[in-house]
């Protein structure tokens, strides 16, 4: 299940991120793109993510995650089609193989939605006092 080790360098590609940030964030919502040709399966990726994020800066973030089409283009045609993923791959008007991708295989963080975390006024004490 490479869910798993794409969910653990998820969580790196956050936690670095945050890492970089002036304020203080919590992130509320990760939206990423998955292309079909991938072969990572959305369901898998979102409960491994669920998994891994218990007890973590990342536990009750929500996952969102945006399936893009597999789509090829066909040269000999001059059209674009749908491959059958498993089943065909190949242009269904002519047959010629799928040769150009169009999308399908995209894999990326999309964006992440945050907001900024206040200081306590205690904290903001504790600052002015020091």
């Amino acid at each position: 299940m490479h869910e798993t080790d794409m969910t653990k360098a998820l969580i790196f590609t956050v936690k670095d991120w945050l890492s970089t940030q002036s304020e203080k964030q919590q992130i509320e919502k990760i939206h990423l793109v998955v292309g079909q040709f991938t072969c990572v399966e959305p369901a898998s990726l979102k409960f491994a993510f669920e998994v891994q994020t218990r007890n973590t800066f990342l536990e009750g973030v929500e996952l969102i995650i945006k399936d893009i089409p597999l789509i090829a283009f066909c040269h000999l045609c001059q059209h674009e089609y749908k491959p059958q993923i498993g089943l065909q791959y190949s242009c269904p008007d002519c047959n010629s193989p799928m040769e150009d991708i169009r999308s399908g295989r995209e894999l990326k963080i999309d964006h992440i939605e945050y907001s900024t975390i206040e200081e306590s006024a205690h904290d903001k004490l504790r600052a002015l006092k020091d």
